[in-house]
């Protein structure tokens, strides 16, 4: 596995990639895998290429291979994150219902705090039942920044 780290509108990302896709996305600060060392690779070379599409208001849905590590319960709430439409945001329990597990929201909460691929399974797209922002690995702040550009990106195509 490889490593990257590139700097963004919402601080530093650090991007670990296998040959079957992106692995990891954390914001700095956050704990990463010894296992990965600093290199180039296909698949993070595409990471930061939709990145940095996404920032600039040209990219709505990723498209790069993922290699998701976690539980099929986990790997299904992820997935799940990526259809959510740009933009918007849903509640845990609106994610526990569209995965056809409507008492599941502290589960989906729980698997969402474990998302290894924040804003590419946008997982910032999710809020509380009152429409609170609630955890996010980067932050708060990061989270409402993100929310804020595809807000605005939605609005103006910019």
């Amino acid at each position: 596995m490889k490593r990257v780290s590139v700097d963004s509108p919402v601080g530093r990302l650090t991007l670990v990639a296998s040959d079957a896709g992106l692995r990891v996305l954390v914001f700095a600060g956050e704990s990463l895998s010894p296992e990965a060392k600093p290199g180039r690779h296909r698949v993070l070379a595409r990471a930061i290429l939709e990145l940095e599409e996404y920032f600039d208001g040209k990219r709505r849905v990723f498209e790069l291979p993922l290699d998701l590590v976690g539980t099929t319960f986990q790997q299904q709430a992820w997935m799940a994150l990526a259809s959510i439409p740009y933009g918007e945001t849903v509640s845990y329990g609106e994610q526990a219902l569209r995965l056809g597990r409507p008492g599941a929201a502290r589960a989906v909460g729980a698997a969402n705090a474990r998302n290894p691929i924040s804003i590419v399974l946008p997982c910032h797209r999710v809020v509380g039942a009152d429409g609170s922002l609630t955890g996010y690995g980067g932050g708060l702040d990061v989270k409402r920044r993100l929310l804020e550009h595809e807000a605005r990106v939605a609005a103006t195509g910019v």
